[in-house]
Parts: structure tokens; C-alpha cells; sequence
């Protein structure tokens, strides 16, 4: 609905008919437009509705596990790219209306700094398998992943260059892996 209306074009009333419940209903599960948005956006990162956050999912316990750099930002890739087909255009739809609805403003703010959060805990596991390059701190590499993360770059790659989410994995994990680690460093950890 937010996708093909807009976030003004998904009026209560049509989510409430599409969903086959009362405009009540509704209100009373989610409370505003933005709650439903809100909620449409964490089924679309996770994938499924259990209330398990995403940092304590399977994935990250083998991401904590990954025995070389690679094999970390592999699985971090593997998660992130079905994550983003579902969710970029929702998140992105919270961007542009942040600037006219004050409520949208405080999800995107709350979803901006969720990435920040999972930014940082991937660079903390990352120095955990091979120290960052020479001359990248660590909250430089923390915006690093951040910026890679924004669902503008996977929209971009992706809608406008014609890239295929696993090239856009690919190319998220090399370019993390290029940009914040010392080869010399990451290829004597892996053998």
C-alpha cells in the first residue's frame, strides 16, 4: 500500500480494507498511520514477524562465529541484501515524508540510528577476526558501513544501475572488506 500510494495515498481506511478489518482495528494494533508503517518496515528487515531483534538472530551468532573476515561479511551481506529488497522503498518512503509529518521524522530518526547500531556492532565483530587498516578509526569505519548500508545506495545500485541484489552483496562485503581492513592483515588471518 505505502509502496504503490505514497504514505499519503495509504490512508487508514484503504489499509484497513486491504487487510479485511475495521479502521478501528487498526488503530487499536497499531495506532497511527506511521505505526503501521513502522511495523510494515520491521517485518520487512527481519523477514518475519517474531519479536526476536535482529542482532539476536541465527545469523548473527554465525557472523560471530565467521573464522575470517570474508566469511563474516558474506553472512552480514546474506542478511542484508533480502532486507533491503523488502524494505528500502518502505524506509525510503519514511525519508521523504519525514520532512512534512513530525511522527514520520521521529521513525526516521529511530530507523537511522537502528543502521548505526548495526553498523557498529559489524565493525565491532569485524576487528574481532583482523584489525582495521591503518588510518581508519573505528567510528570512521562505523560510518563506513553505515553509508554502504543506506537503502538509497541499495536503491540506487540496484532500481537505477540494474544490479542484482547478490551483485550487491558481493560488492557490499569486497567493499567493506577493501575499505576497512589491511589485506596484508586479513590474508594472514585466513590462512
Amino acid at each position: 500500500m505505502f509502496l504503490e500510494h505514497g504514505y499519503a495515498g495509504a490512508t487508514m481506511r484503504a489499509i484497513a480494507s486491504v487487510a479485511g478489518v475495521s479502521v478501528p482495528t487498526v488503530e487499536t494494533s497499531f495506532g497511527t498511520k506511521a505505526g503501521v508503517l513502522k511495523a510494515a518496515i520491521d517485518v520487512a528487515i527481519a523477514g518475519d514477524d517474531a519479536p526476536i531483534p535482529l542482532l539476536d538472530r541465527g545469523w548473527a551468532s554465525d557472523a560471530l562465529g565467521a573464522a575470517t573476515v570474508a566469511d563474516l561479511l558474506t553472512i552480514a551481506a546474506g542478511v542484508l541484501g533480502p532486507a533491503q529488497v523488502r524494505s528500502a522503498g518502505l524506509v525510503l518512503a519514511v525519508f521523504d515524508g519525514s520532512r512534512a509529518d513530525p511522527e514520520l521524522a521521529d521513525l526516521s530518526s529511530a530507523l537511522i540510528a537502528r543502521r548505526a547500531e548495526t553498523a557498529a556492532w559489524l565493525v565491532a565483530t569485524l576487528v574481532t577476526k583482523a584489525p582495521l587498516r591503518p588510518g581508519i578509526s573505528r567510528p570512521e569505519a562505523i560510518d563506513t558501513v553505515w553509508l554502504l548500508m543506506d537503502p538509497a545506495v541499495f536503491d540506487r545500485a540496484t532500481r537505477q544501475r540494474h544490479w542484482t541484489r547478490e551483485h550487491y552483496e558481493r560488492w557490499f562485503a569486497r567493499s567493506l572488506a577493501a575499505i576497512l581492513t589491511d589485506p596484508d592483515t586479513t590474508s594472514r588471518r585466513a590462512s
